[in-house]
């Protein structure tokens, strides 16, 4: 495939994507600019993130913290803000924080340490949501909802760290709207005791519509903007 029809690949799927997401906030009542578009690259080549770029999109998410790192370092000058949004392990917290600016996947506490110790010792601020378990599925990672107050307070009160916000998946084979629902709870309980923590992270290829019915703040977008995934980096 060349440059160029790869180029006119991911711009029609941005384009369609632009289209949905203007949809769902007319249907919703909400304006465009109040949504950030995350476009999670995981998977595709980093030529893929430059093209991504070219084209206006700002904010790139990865999930695996070596294929990350090596996109960021390849991507360094574009400028772009950097999201990682996969479980992550204590011992990968001083690689995602030397170039994620914000971490959608904060669950416990012996991370929230984690990351601020290394992001004190890198001289950064990086961005944390906490990630709530909305079907109680410890397997694909969260807080339980009763635990997110006091992880909130905890990366509020950690040095390097500035509480985002939250963020979920929607349960496999639930009802989408039902489980953002949920969230934006969580979230308005959350900035009564945070009020900058206005973040909500919600919403994918499948459930953007339902995720921006619900106050999603930032869409995490991949197989509607690259296409299917692919078992390795190309």
């Amino acid at each position: 495939m060349t440059d160029t029809t790869r180029r006119e690949e991911i711009a029609a799927g941005l384009a369609r994507v632009e289209a949905d997401i203007a949809e769902a906030c007319r249907a919703a009542g909400r304006r465009r600019e109040e949504l950030t578009l995350v476009a999670v690259s995981k998977t595709y080549p980093a030529s893929d993130v430059r093209l991504l770029a070219e084209l206006g999109v700002a904010d790139v998410g990865e999930n695996r913290d070596q294929e990350a790192s090596a996109k960021a370092h390849e991507c360094a000058d574009l400028g772009l803000t950097w999201h990682f949004i996969g479980q992550l392990q204590t011992n990968k917290a001083r690689s995602v924080v030397s170039y994620a600016d914000v971490v959608h996947s904060v669950d416990r506490l012996r991370l929230v340490s984690a990351l601020g110790r290394e992001a004190v010792r890198a001289g950064r601020e990086v961005t944390c949501l906490v990630q709530v378990a909305l079907d109680g599925d410890p397997g694909r990672g969260g807080a339980l909802p009763e635990e997110v107050p006091a992880l909130a307070d905890a990366v509020a009160g950690t040095g390097g760290l500035r509480l985002g916000g939250v963020m979920a998946v929607a349960p496999l084979g639930g009802d989408p709207a039902r489980a953002f629902a949920r969230l934006r709870e969580i979230s308005e309980a959350v900035r009564k005791t945070h009020p900058g923590a206005d973040v909500i992270s919600a919403g994918m290829s499948g459930d953007m519509t339902e995720a921006i019915a619900n106050g999603a703040t930032h869409l995490r977008v991949g197989t509607a903007l690259l296409g299917r995934r692919k078992p390795l980096v190309r």
